[in-house]
Order: C-alpha cells, then sequence, then structure tokens
C-alpha cells in the first residue's frame, strides 16, 4: 500500500527534535484497516518514506486514532524541514 499525503510538521515531546507529521484521517483508516497484517507489535507499523529527494525506512506510531511520521534528522537536514512546515509525504507499508 502506498500513501501520499501532505501534512504539517509538528514538535511532540523529548529532549532531541523530535518532529512529526499526524496522517490525515482517511489515510490513517485505510492504515489501521491493513495494520494487524503488517504490524511488528503494540500497533506501530513500518514504512519506506519519502520527502522530497529523502527516502529512509522508519515506522508509523498510533496516536489517537491516527498515525504519526516521524521525520528522521538526516531528513530535516537534508530537505531543511522545520517545525511549522508543510510537507509532501511519500509512505509504503512494509511486511
Amino acid at each position: 500500500m502506498v500513501i501520499e499525503f501532505k501534512g504539517k510538521i509538528f514538535h511532540w515531546r523529548g529532549p532531541a527534535p523530535y518532529l512529526f507529521v499526524a496522517v490525515p484521517d482517511k489515510q490513517s483508516a485505510e492504515i489501521k484497516s491493513v495494520s494487524k497484517l503488517v504490524t511488528y507489535g503494540w500497533g506501530v507499523i513500518p514504512v519506506a518514506m519519502k520527502v522530497g529527494k529523502t527516502e529512509w525506512t522508519t515506522s508509523l506510531f498510533p496516536k489517537d486514532g491516527r498515525y504519526l511520521v516521524p521525520i528522521r534528522m538526516s531528513a530535516q537536514k537534508a530537505e531543511n524541514l522545520k517545525e511549522g512546515d508543510e510537507i509532501k509525504i511519500k509512505l509504503e507499508l512494509r511486511l
């Protein structure tokens, strides 16, 4: 399953610059519908990500009925991303 969407980067707790984007409701529902097939525990979903020209693997975290996408520090630097930026994300669920 490949999903593309736009979202605003926000900071969420922690001593390091933890930046995330929330997956929109519709796409979160699509992910949730297949979550039992792809999760490796605790509702965490492995994905391959692409923002701009930067690609990496990470995991989506369930939060309040949606999923949060962590924006890796190397991607933040490579794409010059910061809190408040709206970005286009492409992600692919991995098995």
